[in-house]
């Protein structure tokens, strides 16, 4: 690997690494979460971590193609705190669907969650477009997962 790769590869990885921790540490599929009415269409539990992981592997390659492609060092720093946002926001969502036991709060987060990856899709794409088309399987999963939490929501409100 070449020398200028280490520290952005490094960085990323180590990022995504400590993001998806902290999100499957706070995600309980437990009583609480077993006992909500889903709908229909609610893929297997199994299918979430496979699925997280393909997601978690795609952002960090963005981050890391965004970053090398970035003009400047202030694009760069801008590049490392739109991914380090959406970090915390991704893990706020679980932090708040399952610790906090609020679907319905969620819901507005995954909204800002949501917008946190068009941003990045938007930034990253003005001077690379492979970080942007990396980010979009992201931008889908979420779409998904803020159907299913409204889903949640209308089918046990209320909550609290």
């Amino acid at each position: 690997m070449k020398r200028m790769m280490i520290l952005p590869v490094t960085v990323a990885t180590v990022a995504a690494l400590c993001v998806a921790a902290l999100g499957a540490t706070v995600t309980d599929l437990g009583p609480w979460y077993q006992a909500l009415a889903k709908p229909a269409w609610n893929p297997p539990d199994a299918l979430f971590p496979m699925g997280w992981t393909l997601i978690y592997a795609l952002i960090t390659m963005s981050a890391v193609t965004a970053w090398r492609a970035a003009p400047t060092s202030a694009a760069a720093e801008w590049v490392i705190g739109l991914f380090a946002l959406n970090g915390f926001l991704n893990i706020s969502w679980s932090l708040i669907f399952f610790r906090m036991q609020r679907p319905d709060w969620a819901f507005f987060e995954v909204t800002l969650l949501w917008l946190s990856i068009l941003a990045l899709i938007i930034y990253c794409g003005r001077f690379s477009r492979t970080a942007a088309a990396l980010l979009v399987p992201y931008l889908a999963w979420v779409s998904f997962a803020a159907a299913l939490n409204w889903a949640v929501v209308d089918l046990n409100t209320p909550f609290g």
